[in-house]
C-alpha cells in the first residue's frame, strides 16, 4: 500500500554552479518538489540543521565547506536524511568514500536528466519510509496504517511490540498484498535502531546479475560496466536496518554471501579480497513456501534458520473479514483527500459485498476496488452499483480474448526465431518485448504523468521510472546538465 503525501516532498539544493542550480531546480519543481537553493556547502548545512528536508542534494566540491564534511557533519546529526552527491569523473572515488560517512548515493556529472530524476525519487522513497510512522490498528489521517481491530490482528501488534525491541532478524511471511513491508516499517520505527538507516531492498526486483552488487558493493573491474567502486546497501544501513523482500526469490549464490554476512557480520565486496564489519538488523519477508523451497534445495536450510529467529504470519484478508468495513473506512478517507471528495461514505449493503468477496490479492485488491468504486461515485456515497461495477472483470479481458489469435501468433514468432538461433532466449525476449509495449502505452496514454501511469500499472513510482529509462520511453531522455 503506497502513500498518500498530503504535503509535497522538500528537497535543499546544494550546488555553486549558477547553470546547473537553476537547471535542475526546475526540472525537480516540474516533478513536484519544493527545492530549496544554497550556494556554499556551510551555509547548506547550516541549513539543512535548521529545516525540515526530506533529502539533499550536495555538490562535492563547494565554497566555504566541502561536500564531504556536509555530508559527515549531517549525517552525525540526522542520520535518516538521505543525501544524493554529485561530482565530477575525477572525483568520484572521493564520492564513494563519502558513501561511508552516511551519503545515500551519488552520481557523476555530466549526468541525464531521467537517471538524476531516478535517483531522487528512490532517495525519497527512503526518507519516507523512515520518517513516515506507520500508524498500527486506528488509522491516523494523513499517514500509512495497518488497519484492522479483529484478533488476528491483535496478535500481530502484539508481535511487534514484542520484537521491535529486541535486537534478533525477524522473517515475515503472508501472501502478496497483506502488508508485509509495512510490518517491516513498524518494527523499525518502534525499535532501538529507529534513529539510523533503513533501507529497504525487492529482491524480485533486481536482476539476479545485479543484486550481489546492490547488497554488498562492488570494486572498480568486478564485472563488466564496474568502472568504480560502489558501496553496497549493507554497508550503507551500517548501525541501521535492512529490510529484504522477496527473500525467497533470492538466487543461491547470493544466499550464500547473505549467510556469510549473518554469521560473520562482515562484507566483501563482489570483486573485493578485504572485508569489512557490518552491524545490521535484518528483516526479511516472503510470500513463498520456504520450507517446500528448502525440500527442492532451492533455498538454503542453514540460511533459512538464522533468518527464521522470528517468524510473523500474516493472515490473508479472507481470514479477517471482520476488518474489512474499517479497512474501507480508512481508504475512502485517504482517496478521499486525493480525488477531492468530502467525508465520502459506502452503502452499507455494498460494504456487505465487500465483506463476502474471497480477496486473493488480500488488502491491496480491497484499496484497488474501494478507490475505484470512489472514481465511479464522483463524489456522492458509494453505492452498491459502484463497487459492482469496480469488482466486475474490465474491459481488457474481453478484448484479451479477441486478441488470442494475434497473441499466439506472436508468441510462435518469438519460439520459431530462438529456434533458428538456437539462443534460448525466447522467455526474456517475449516479456522484455510485452513489458517495453505496455510501458510505452501506458505513458503515452498518461500523456507523460509517470505518476499516473505507475498507479495504472500498480507498480512505484521508481519502478516506472526505471522501467521508462530502461526502454528508452522517459519524455526527457535527451535532456542532460553539464558539470
Amino acid at each position: 500500500m503506497l502513500s498518500v503525501r498530503a504535503d509535497p516532498i522538500r528537497i535543499l539544493l546544494i550546488e555553486d554552479d549558477p547553470g546547473i542550480s537553476e537547471g535542475l531546480q526546475r526540472v525537480l519543481a516540474e516533478e513536484g518538489y519544493v527545492v530549496s537553493v544554497e550556494s556554499r556547502g556551510d551555509d547548506g548545512l547550516a541549513r539543512a540543521l535548521r529545516e525540515p528536508f526530506d533529502l539533499v542534494v550536495s555538490d562535492l566540491r563547494l565554497p566555504g565547506l566541502g561536500g564531504m564534511e556536509v555530508v559527515r557533519r549531517l549525517h552525525a546529526v540526522r542520520p535518516r536524511l538521505p543525501i544524493v552527491l554529485m561530482t565530477a569523473f575525477g572525483t568520484a572515488e572521493t564520492a564513494i568514500e563519502a558513501m561511508k560517512f552516511g551519503a545515500y548515493d551519488y552520481i557523476l556529472k555530466p549526468f541525464d536528466i531521467p537517471r538524476m530524476l531516478g535517483l531522487v525519487a528512490e532517495a525519497a522513497e527512503s526518507s519516507r519510509r523512515m520518517s513516515q510512522k506507520v500508524a498500527l490498528g486506528e488509522p491516523v489521517p494523513g499517514r500509512e496504517a495497518l488497519v484492522g481491530r479483529g484478533p488476528a490482528m491483535q496478535l500481530i501488534y502484539k508481535e511487534v511490540g514484542r520484537v521491535a525491541s529486541r535486537p534478533v532478524n525477524v522473517l515475515i511471511r503472508g501472501e502478496t498484498g497483506t502488508g508485509k513491508e509495512l510490518i517491516a516499517r513498524a518494527i523499525y520505527q518502534h525499535g532501538e535502531r529507529a534513529h539510523a538507516p533503513f533501507i529497504a531492498i525487492n529482491c524480485a526486483a533486481i536482476p539476479e546479475t545485479l543484486l550481489e552488487s546492490e547488497l554488498f558493493g562492488h570494486e572498480r573491474g568486478a564485472f563488466t560496466g564496474a568502472d568504480a567502486r560502489r558501496i553496497g546497501r549493507f554497508e550503507q544501513a551500517n548501525g541501521g536496518t535492512i529490510f529484504l523482500d522477496e527473500i525467497g526469490d533470492m538466487t543461491p549464490g547470493t544466499q550464500v554471501k547473505l549467510l556469510r554476512v549473518l554469521q560473520d557480520r562482515t562484507v566483501q565486496r563482489v570483486g573485493g579480497a578485504e572485508t569489512f564489519p557490518v552491524d545490521v538488523r535484518v528483516i526479511c519477508a516472503t510470500h513463498r513456501d520456504l520450507e517446500a523451497a528448502i525440500r527442492e534445495k532451492q533455498f538454503r536450510e542453514d540460511l533459512y534458520y538464522r533468518l527464521n529467529v522470528v517468524a510473523i504470519l500474516l493472515p490473508p484478508l479472507r481470514e479477517r473479514r471482520e476488518d474489512v468495513p474499517d479497512l474501507i473506512d480508512y481508504f475512502l478517507s485517504r482517496y478521499g483527500v486525493e480525488l477531492g471528495h468530502a467525508n465520502p461514505s459506502m452503502d452499507a449493503d455494498a460494504v456487505e459485498l465487500l465483506r463476502a468477496q474471497p480477496w486473493p490479492g488480500n488488502v491491496r485488491q480491497l484499496e484497488n476496488v474501494v478507490r475505484r468504486s470512489l472514481l465511479a461515485a464522483r463524489g456522492f456515497a458509494v453505492r452498491l452499483n459502484h463497487v459492482r461495477a469496480a469488482l466486475a472483470p474490465g474491459p481488457e479481458s474481453v478484448s484479451a480474448l479477441a486478441a488470442a489469435p494475434a497473441l499466439e501468433a506472436w508468441v510462435d514468432g518469438i519460439l520459431a526465431a530462438a529456434r533458428r538461433e538456437d539462443s534460448g532466449d525466447a522467455h526474456a525476449r517475449l516479456i522484455q518485448t510485452a513489458e517495453r509495449e505496455l510501458f510505452s502505452r501506458a505513458i503515452q496514454q498518461a500523456q507523460g504523468n509517470q505518476a499516473k501511469a505507475a498507479r495504472w500499472l500498480g507498480i512505484t513510482r521508481i519502478t516506472m521510472r526505471a522501467k521508462l529509462i530502461q526502454y528508452g520511453l522517459h519524455p526527457s531522455q535527451d535532456s542532460e546538465l553539464a558539470s
